[in-house]
């Protein structure tokens, strides 16, 4: 009888007590209405690591850029570096010209190809360009024809005939010309990303150049070189003991 009625006590208690989940997780209530409270998922290792060495490695390169760890050297630095080939010199030449003059030029290129039937924000470029360059004006002195110098039979009268003095091609002073504005299209951006000279500059270049040879041509350069080269001449026969030098120009 004994053993009876504790089986019967026994069953009664686990009738009465409340059902466990298998997780250990409580059973909410079917009128409770606060939310459910999620469990919080940690990070896994293989991504927390690299993460935080990240977050370092961050750390101490603003830190070196910004200066705040002196000791550290800055590895965001740039440096230049010259790997420039020695010098080859290719040839001498004796010059026999004498420069007389020498123009100084400075224009502003405005070089601007557009399409015919496309906006210039899709298919146009416009450059302008500050050149500055230099053209010498010289005399020949090596082609001094055969009896243009003559001397008195006391070598105290001498004459000279000399050519008429020429222009030597310009030169573009790089350190003083540059690109002011450029403009391009799409289209243009595109073929410039591929290309191996962004900007055409060279064609640029070549028309400051050539602007600047025909403002040459248009002053009196080769009137002050031809100037120039007598006073030259003459001071240089009088010292040699000339009391009387003439120099002129060939007709």
């Amino acid at each position: 009888m004994a053993l009876l009625r504790r089986s019967r006590s026994a069953r009664s208690d686990s009738a009465g007590a409340p059902e466990q989940n298998p997780d250990d997780t409580p059973r909410r209530s079917p009128g409770d209405k606060t939310p459910p409270r999620r469990e919080r998922r940690r990070t896994p290792w293989y991504v927390g690591l690299p993460v935080t060495l990240a977050a370092i490695v961050a750390f101490f390169l603003a830190g070196a850029h910004l200066g705040l760890f002196p000791s550290i050297p800055n590895p965001l630095e740039r440096r230049t570096v010259d790997r420039s080939q020695p010098v080859l010199l290719r040839s001498i030449q004796d010059m026999k010209h004498f420069t007389g003059a020498q123009g100084n030029f400075q224009l502003v290129v405005d070089l601007d190809r557009e399409a015919a039937f496309l906006p210039s924000a899709l298919l146009g470029h416009r450059t302008l360009y500050v050149a500055a360059g230099t053209v010498d004006a010289y005399v020949d002195l090596a082609a001094l024809e055969k009896g243009a110098v003559t001397v008195s039979g006391d070598r105290l009268s001498a004459t000279v005939v000399v050519p008429h003095a020429q222009l030597a091609a310009p030169a573009l002073d790089v350190g003083r010309s540059y690109v002011y504005l450029q403009q391009r299209g799409l289209f243009d951006r595109i073929g410039d990303f591929f290309s191996s000279n962004p900007g055409n500059q060279r064609q640029v270049e070549m028309l400051a150049t050539q602007k600047i040879e025909q403002a040459a041509k248009d002053t009196e350069l080769a009137q002050r070189a031809e100037q120039s080269t007598r006073s030259m001449l003459e001071g240089l026969l009088r010292s040699a003991g000339f009391t009387t030098v003439t120099v002129t120009t060939a007709p």
